[in-house]
């Protein structure tokens, strides 16, 4: 990993921290528990380098890792007050998880685009189920969730910005994930 790679990492860890600081100055427990998974996720791509035996490109790293400073900071303001921010990260998010889904297939000669499409919808389903259950049990406790539903039409739209996102990788998935794909990242 070169330097620059690391400085961004880093950034990125540091960035996470602040959040995690202005979360605890502004008592929002959303803020705090999301940057404390986004900070465990930015190892992802290092775990799944050394677990899988797998290269992937610095580019990879700062994608995985930039998705997990957008839900992070999304919590403080952005997803209440910057009305595409929800699309964004659930787009970034499904184009993470429907790439790997797409390079997984790919290795073991298999056809990506049903699995791609199958995974993250159902990934978006069982997210949607659990950010209602949080939600309406944070309701019940009388305490702030740590992730918040806005109705019916912004459940119908986080799903269809996680299969816009697995229509990206379909479409970009051979051009930008065909060397991890093949073993030759």
């Amino acid at each position: 990993m070169s330097s620059a790679e690391r400085g961004a990492k880093r950034g990125i860890r540091y960035a996470l921290v602040t959040v995690f600081l202005v979360g605890l100055r502004k008592r929002s427990p959303g803020a705090v528990v999301n940057a404390v998974l986004a900070a465990v996720g930015t190892y992802l791509t290092d775990f799944v380098e050394r677990t899988y035996d797998v290269d992937l490109r610095p580019w990879h790293h700062l994608y995985v890792d930039s998705a997990m400073i957008t839900h992070a900071v999304g919590m403080l303001g952005p997803y209440d007050e910057v009305s595409w921010w929800d699309h964004l990260t659930h787009t970034h998010s499904a184009t993470i998880l429907g790439g790997a889904v797409f390079a997984i297939s790919r290795r073991r000669g298999r056809d990506p685009r049903p699995r791609v499409v199958a995974v993250v919808a159902v990934a978006g389903v069982l997210w949607e189920i659990a950010e209602y259950l949080i939600h309406a049990g944070a309701d019940r406790l009388g305490v702030e969730p740590i992730l918040v539903t806005y109705g019916r039409r912004d459940t119908a739209l986080d799903l269809l910005f996680d299969l816009v996102g697995a229509v990206l990788v379909l479409a970009l998935g051979d051009r930008v994930l065909g060397d991890v794909a093949d073993g030759d990242a």
